[in-house]
């Protein structure tokens, strides 16, 4: 079988399949068509792949292309907005989901400026205000703005938005309280999509909003260290979080510039509560730090004692599952699409940083050397 491109020896690790060893993958016009076992690739004739490209991929990690499930990719219409292959392929990301910079009455333009230029692939949860962050902070103070009929028509006509995104602190609803999660949870609801809530400061409290909360939906920035979170002053996980976990649902890092705190993952991780998705909230205002990328957010995960089968799972698997893609996307199956990441574990002194400035030691971090896109291979910078 002749294929277009032949991945060798890498060092696979797909929590899709529960396979961690060493594979080839054969790609084929952009399609994975084969995953082979080191040193045994031939096709079902057991006649040898023939490869028109091959990469050597000894030494390096090969993954489901990455996915950071929360960034901030709309430049030209917000302040906020990085280039989607910025923090995408030129990071090993192979697909970014823009959280709510967008609204209704900006989508055409966040089409034609951010989605169709960008080698990434680019999704969307949708800000629930016609505005999205468009006219700046405080999108759901004005009731009269939010777009909740028309969000759920575009949602059943584009398939790039996967949800619905709301931002519950006090300086993005004033006086509004829970009236726009209300408002936001009805139509995903209608829509039939999962719906991402962005938590801060109160009001409205935490144990008013995750009560509200269905299976599937996604609460980012869940481990903040701010006052309010979802563990106590003693450390311990607050009733509304236990229980809504046990409803299904589910907590996303969104490190972001204000938003992840090294001592509350601590307590997370001494009650055995583990972040099901890693994402950066990668914005103008922390791509050159504390967040930086998403390898770089997945090696403070490992610095902090996860396995690297962990970190990968929440930033392939688990978000392609939340976006309803897993069989496309954040998977090596074959049929799936060609969306591979390269990555090498690089023995190097490296000091990480949370939003609270609290400072860990790591000597090895988390490189992307390639990002594969339907089949299409790019070098990272």
């Amino acid at each position: 079988m002749k294929v277009d491109l032949l991945i060798r020896n890498g060092r696979v690790i797909d929590p899709s399949q529960n396979l961690s060893g060493h594979y080839d993958l054969a790609i084929r016009e952009g399609r994975i068509v084969g995953l082979y076992e080191k040193g045994k690739t031939t096709d079902d004739q057991g006649m040898y792949l023939e490869s028109q490209e091959t990469i050597e991929a000894e030494g390096y990690v090969v993954t489901p292309g990455l996915i950071d499930l929360h960034a901030h990719v709309f430049p030209t219409k917000t302040s906020l907005g990085v280039a989607a292959d910025r923090v995408g392929v030129e990071q090993g990301v192979t697909t970014v989901v823009d959280a709510g910079s967008v609204g209704l009455w900006s989508f055409d333009a966040f089409l034609e400026e951010a989605v169709h230029p960008s080698v990434t692939r680019v999704l969307a949860f949708l800000n629930i205000s016609g505005d999205g962050l468009c006219t700046g902070g405080g999108e759901l103070a004005d009731m009269s703005r939010l777009t909740p009929r028309e969000a759920v028509a575009l949602i059943r006509k584009q398939p790039i938005v996967r949800g619905i995104k709301a931002r519950m602190s006090g300086s993005v609803v004033k006086q509004n309280g829970l009236q726009p999660l209300l408002v936001a949870k009805e139509a995903a609801r209608e829509a039939g999509v999962p719906m991402m809530v962005h938590i801060g400061n109160a009001p409205p409290k935490l144990t008013e909003i995750l009560p509200l909360l269905d299976q599937g939906d996604v609460v980012t920035h869940a481990f903040h260290g701010k006052k309010g979170g979802m563990f106590d002053e003693r450390g311990e996980l607050i009733p509304e979080a236990q229980d809504a976990l046990e409803r299904g649902v589910l907590l996303d890092i969104g490190h972001g510039e204000a938003s992840f705190s090294f001592q509350t993952l601590r307590h997370a991780q001494a009650q055995g509560i583990t972040p099901h998705v890693i994402s950066t909230d990668v914005h103008q205002r922390n791509i050159d730090g504390p967040v930086h990328s998403l390898t770089h957010t997945l090696t403070k995960f490992l610095a902090m004692g996860y396995a690297l089968d962990e970190v990968i799972a929440a930033s392939t698997y688990a978000p392609a599952r939340i976006l309803g893609l897993e069989n496309e996307i954040g998977t090596l199956k074959v049929g799936a699409c060609a969306d591979v990441s390269i990555l090498q574990l690089k023995k190097e002194r490296t000091i990480l940083t949370d939003s609270e400035q609290e400072t860990v030691e790591t000597k090895e971090r988390v490189v992307a050397y390639q990002a594969i896109t339907s089949g299409r291979v790019l070098t990272c910078k």
